[in-house]
């Protein structure tokens, strides 16, 4: 392996626990040419670990281990091991979680999602890509899936020189498959879903909402596959509204309703969900309990200044069109925007819309999503439980 050095006075994240090193820090000329495995260490030959080795991100080394170990078979084998043992502690009896979380498993550039037989793999990263045969081969031994999808449609494959694509790579995929969570039943696309196909992060926020939801007239926004929706009628919501923009969402959510018995206390609506939250503020229509949980406004720190006046004017139209004493479970999975900047949002759009806010809750991502201590880009997912006065 090659051996790649810190310059001097870098580094001092790497040695708080963070896995990243960027171009910037590293010393000298980096002859290769394609993702690699080297050695890291600081200015004074000190070693720090081992990683992968990006040519075309300014992410230049993922960090995977800090003991001089071999990065084989056996090493991703024992981490997938790991991360399965978590899973079922955390969850037992149950079959369907995200089994590797990137950096929270100390895998980084790897996510594996697990539906039953079937597993949902995005490799974000050069070095990744190109051992990707030995991981599925990992992943095959330890859990003997019925098929593996490579969900490769995210941007950031970009930032690695990567091409974007979806693709059965083992196996065999039915178009749909249905899972059960909470005790109810979700269809899965997993082909052609959003994300890996479901939305694990937000696992126990859906039960969350049990407190909240008896006899209220509920609102779900971007409600995607109906999961916050469907959750509040379990826990005798009186009725649910969803709203989402893709036509291939809502008719999900439809089939996610019917196949749970709640067709008839629901609907769900095609619809861009700032102008749906402000029509139903000009017709001063009301519900009890509403979700926010929209696609990440902030991608990056440069339109961090836009995304937080997109959170801002969701919330505020949401809180127009909440009763007195309702009760609002917004979110963001924008690891740009802090809680402590999210709730500050959250803080002026109640005193736009002339609403007292009571904090009930502060959540995040379900611990499936582990967040490593160090990388601050492990935890991204906040919800805020409140309630109007």
């Amino acid at each position: 392996m090659e051996t790649l050095k810190l310059k001097k006075g870098k580094g001092n994240r790497v040695f708080n626990g963070h896995l990243w090193i960027y171009r910037s820090e590293l010393e000298g000329a980096h002859p290769a040419i394609k993702p690699t495995t080297v050695i890291v260490e600081n200015h004074n030959g000190r070693f720090l670990g081992i990683g992968d080795y990006s040519p075309s991100s300014q992410i230049a080394v993922r960090l995977l281990t800090r003991k001089k170990e071999v990065i084989g078979r056996k090493f991703f084998r024992e981490r997938v091991k790991t991360a399965l043992e978590l899973r079922k502690k955390l969850f037992p009896g149950e079959d369907s979680y995200r089994l590797i979380h990137s950096e929270g498993d100390l895998l980084p550039g790897l996510i594996v999602d697990k539906y039953g037989d079937y597993l949902s793999v995005q490799i974000l990263t050069g070095a990744m890509e190109a051992r990707k045969e030995l991981i599925f081969d990992v992943l095959e031994e330890i859990l003997k899936p019925e098929g593996i999808v490579e969900k490769n449609d995210v941007a950031t494959r970009k930032l690695e020189g990567l091409e974007q694509f979806v693709r059965v790579a083992r196996g065999r995929v039915p178009e749909s498959i249905t899972i059960s969570e909470n005790d109810l039943r979700f269809e899965v696309d997993l082909l052609k879903g959003e994300k890996s196909g479901f939305y694990f992060d937000q696992k126990l926020n859906r039960i969350a909402i049990s407190r909240y939801s008896d006899g209220c007239r509920v609102l779900d926004v971007f409600c995607y596959s109906g999961a916050f929706a469907l959750n509040a009628l379990k826990y005798n919501a009186s009725y649910a509204v969803g709203i989402d923009s893709s036509e291939k969402a809502i008719e999900l959510a439809k089939k996610n309703s019917e196949i749970n018995g709640f067709s008839g206390r629901c609907e769900f609506i095609k619809a861009n969900a700032f102008n749906y939250l402000r029509s139903i503020s000009r017709k001063q229509q009301k519900f009890d309990l509403i979700i926010l949980d929209p696609p990440p406004f902030a991608k990056s720190r440069n339109v961090l200044n836009r995304a937080l006046r997109g959170y801002r004017e969701i919330n505020l139209q949401a809180l127009k069109a909440l009763n007195p004493g309702g009760v609002l479970v917004t979110c963001s999975c924008s690891h740009h925007v802090s809680p402590q900047i999210f709730l500050k949002t959250i803080m002026e759009a109640s005193k736009d819309a002339g609403k007292r806010m009571v904090l009930l809750e502060r959540r995040g991502q379900s611990p499936d999503h582990p967040v490593l201590l160090g990388v601050p880009e492990t935890e991204y997912l906040k919800c805020f439980i409140l309630k109007c006065f």
